[in-house]
């Protein structure tokens, strides 16, 4: 089988910046390879038009195109011509495409199916974070969600909420994020430091970073040992206007706090996993996910994990078997649980095994493409 992703990101140097889309598209793609599939990524958004090979991945770098009120159209219309050409030269048999902005909302191949994947839309993330969606962007993503030809979401709680606030009544085929796991193995030789808790991830207010300066004061109360690594890119805040989460975030620490801080920026994705490995718990406080690839990734490297209750969270984690989930405003409880997990080294060592389990049985990419052929394969017919 043959099948394309359409996507605004993909994790290679040629491309600048990925996140969790880009990320979670490289791990499919790579194991649909492994199960004898022909995969070919489509980049928009690009520099520059381009083809080139990561590995066995076919890569198409998409030039938008340049016309005043015109360009998104335009640069649909590429996009459909280009599917059309492999399409009918028998290079692809269906194309997969985000819900980020409703790319596909008006591009209309002529006889290729088109798949839409719900990685959470930029309408999704604005009711979850209660901001008002730009009107251009709800109606892209709505049109797209309409002419799809079939529909996956990453998680059952994206599909409901989807359903709910497009008013719509869609049925989605659940199939989740996935990782490479022999890329998430223990290394025996790493020593955990032991009062370490990670955060990896943007610096960003939907990801609760303005609440975690709040609960690592609580934990500082409890432990003062306790250090925070933050690992991750800064980015602007949509409510105040600042340049800088960090700088928002700096003047909520405690003076005592703030001293056991360590913000290490923007790392390549291949040094995330020493930074896990080195940590005795990760914590993620966030308030807008899909399916967040970096829980996945921490829970395979065994690791001690507290993380918002909200939504998605139950599909991943159960909560008092592979991890905790509180609500990221929640601070003391929130803390308390940090601190459990600091302090009691066998009960880490157990939840890390059952979270190493769960990825390995719903979360691997061997399990995730497995899937996802099976759906493509429906749809062809």
């Amino acid at each position: 089988m043959k099948i394309a992703f359409l996507t605004p990101e993909y994790p290679h140097l040629a491309m600048g910046k990925s996140g969790g889309i880009g990320t979670s598209i490289k791990n499919l793609a790579s194991s649909l390879i492994a199960e004898g599939c022909k995969v070919v990524i489509l980049v928009y958004g690009q520099t520059k038009d381009a083809v080139f090979f990561d590995g066995k991945i076919e890569v198409h770098q998409i030039k938008n195109k340049k016309f005043k009120g015109l360009s998104w159209w335009l640069t649909r219309k590429k996009i459909a011509n280009k599917i059309n050409e492999l399409y009918q030269n028998k290079a692809i048999d269906l194309v997969e495409a985000p819900d980020w902005t409703g790319i596909t909302s008006f591009i209309q191949p002529k006889v290729c199916p088109v798949i839409l994947k719900l990685h959470g839309s930029d309408t999704y993330f604005c009711h979850l974070d209660g901001r008002k969606v730009k009107w251009i962007n709800k109606f892209h993503e709505k049109r797209a969600l309409k002419k799809a030809n079939g529909l996956i979401s990453v998680s059952q709680f994206t599909a409901n909420v989807t359903n709910t606030i497009f008013n719509v009544s869609k049925d989605f085929t659940i199939i989740p994020n996935s990782i490479d796991i022999t890329l998430f193995n223990e290394n025996i030789k790493t020593e955990v430091k032991v009062h370490t808790i990670l955060y990896y991830g943007t610096l960003i207010r939907k990801k609760g970073l303005l609440e975690l300066p709040l609960i690592f004061n609580e934990l500082i109360q409890l432990n003062p040992k306790a250090q925070l690594v933050l690992v991750g890119n800064d980015s602007s805040d949509i409510v105040t206007g600042s340049s800088s989460t960090w700088e928002l975030m700096q003047p909520l620490f405690t003076t005592e706090a703030l001293k056991k801080v360590t913000y290490v920026g923007a790392v390549p994705y291949e040094s995330i996993k020493q930074h896990v490995e080195d940590a005795a718990v990760c914590v993620f406080p966030t308030f807008a996910e899909a399916l967040p690839v970096s829980w996945i990734e921490a829970m395979a490297l065994k690791k001690g994990i507290v993380a918002s209750n909200i939504g998605w969270a139950n599909e991943v984690i159960d909560d008092g078997i592979n991890g905790y989930l509180v609500h990221p405003t929640n601070h003391k409880v929130y803390a308390q649980k940090i601190h459990k997990l600091l302090n009691e080294e066998q009960l880490r060592t157990q939840f890390g095994k059952e979270a190493r389990l769960k990825v390995e049985r719903f979360f691997s990419q061997e399990v995730v493409a497995k899937q996802s052929l099976e759906f493509y394969k429906r749809m062809i017919k």
